[in-house]
């Protein structure tokens, strides 16, 4: 979990804690951006602590914020890694008094940073990998991404404390990780990693079994079979084919939009893995268009960005506007730039009349096809072809699921339940 040491926690944060809490996987917590302006470490550890009800355990400290920030402190054994000269590294710390440290700058106090480590020490959680394992605890790290800096303390964490590869539920069975038949679900789609070859990589996590360059698989939700010519592991910029991957793993595989996210890959059983949600948006925009001759790229440009999980698409079905949901208002701005570099489409926001976005759902489609007919101008569909309520307001939300008890509001829609479309 990245948290931007400016911002704190923000509502995209939140929805991954959420995923993170209900499929008990554990939390390893990065606070970036040390090198900008930034919010007291100590503030940060109590946001997540009263935030995500999570005990924080700070491994490393900062040395100073902004561009007073020159490294951090191993809060365990004292050794320093310095932002100068210490960049991507994952290896040996290097041993520093702390007035020698405070000399890197002169807004340091050595007195001021001895203090501050005293009370991280006996105020703040110790690790404790069994708390880690059973997600009640986080451990801390600080530093900066864009500068290379800390990431290495993160990644060395990563490989000693992420757990082994684990069951994972299915809709018809639990799936162990031990077993020999290969299997595997779709939970990120990357477009235009290379501009040059506008090239679309489905991220998939293995379930269990190996996979082998060239095999041959079945997608669940198409119930068709493709091959894997050339799946590839990433890191950052990086890629090199995947001649073998096994249980716990991460393969990117190039597709030209055949698989999206929450979609199974098995060796021919009929299953899907369960428990990938897709939350309602917190925010909605209505598009503006400038160039009308321009609505069929459009169209094809939100279909490709939304099942990256860019942002959600709304069709209303009165033939109005196209409605865009994001989490926070960031995402806004990457869309936009998105769609203008990747798809030479230039387009602004309006805000429309509503406020809030639930998926409705019924005992049978009956019952959702009065209750659509009863609220014409409020109801779209996503681009799965699922029915949406739009609210203009909390009230109104509430209002209508009293008087429309035999509807199922819901912020989060189970991914691998949506419609079959091949």
């Amino acid at each position: 979990m990245v948290i931007d040491g400016a911002k704190g926690i923000e509502p995209r944060t939140r929805k991954l804690f959420e995923v993170c809490r209900l499929r008990d996987i554990p939390i390893i917590t990065f606070i970036n951006k040390m090198d900008r302006e930034s919010r007291d470490p100590f503030d940060l550890i109590d946001e997540i602590e009263k935030t995500l009800a999570l005990d924080a355990a700070p491994i490393t400290w900062p040395v100073g914020r902004g561009r007073d920030f020159v490294g951090t402190i191993d809060v365990e054994s004292g050794g320093v890694r310095l932002l100068d000269g210490d960049a991507g590294s994952g290896g040996r710390l290097r041993e520093m008094s702390l007035a020698t440290i405070a000399a890197l700058n002169s807004n340091l106090n050595a007195a001021t940073l001895g203090g501050e480590l005293d009370l991280v020490r006996q105020a703040c959680k110790r690790f404790d990998p069994l708390a880690f394992a059973e997600g009640h605890m986080t451990p801390i790290f600080f530093g900066s991404a864009l500068k290379n800096f800390g990431v290495g303390d993160l990644l060395n964490a990563l490989a000693d404390l992420a757990p082994p590869p684990r069951t994972q539920a299915a809709d018809k069975r639990v799936v162990s990780a031990t077993e020999l038949g290969m299997s595997a679900f779709v939970f990120k789609i990357q477009a235009n990693m290379d501009p040059n070859h506008r090239d679309r990589i489905a991220f998939v996590r293995l379930c269990s079994g190996k996979l082998t360059r060239g095999m041959k698989v079945k997608q669940a939700r198409t119930a068709k079979a493709m091959s894997l010519r050339a799946p590839q592991f990433f890191f950052a910029q990086d890629r090199a084919l995947a001649e073998e991957a096994y249980a716990g793993d991460v393969v990117g595989i190039p597709n030209h939009g055949t698989l999206r996210i929450g979609d199974t890959l098995t060796e021919g059983e009929d299953i899907n893995f369960v428990g990938i949600p897709n939350f309602a948006p917190e925010i909605l925009r209505r598009i503006r268009l400038p160039d009308a001759m321009k609505a069929k790229k459009l169209k094809r440009a939100l279909q490709e960005l939304s099942e990256e999980g860019v942002a959600q698409v709304f069709r209303p079905t009165d033939g109005s506007a196209l409605l865009v949901g994001v989490v926070g208002p960031l995402q806004l701005d990457v869309l936009k730039a998105r769609l203008f570099a990747e798809y030479a489409l230039e387009i602004d926001w309006s805000t429309p009349e509503f406020q809030f976005a639930r998926w409705i759902a019924a005992d049978n489609r009956k019952m959702i096809d009065r209750f659509a007919t009863s609220y014409p101008s409020a109801i779209a569909e996503d681009f799965d072809g699922d029915l949406v309520f739009l609210a203009r307001t909390a009230f109104d939300l509430e209002y209508t699921g009293e008087h429309n008890g035999d509807i199922t509001f819901s912020d989060v829609k189970d991914i691998h339940r949506r419609k079959q479309r091949v």
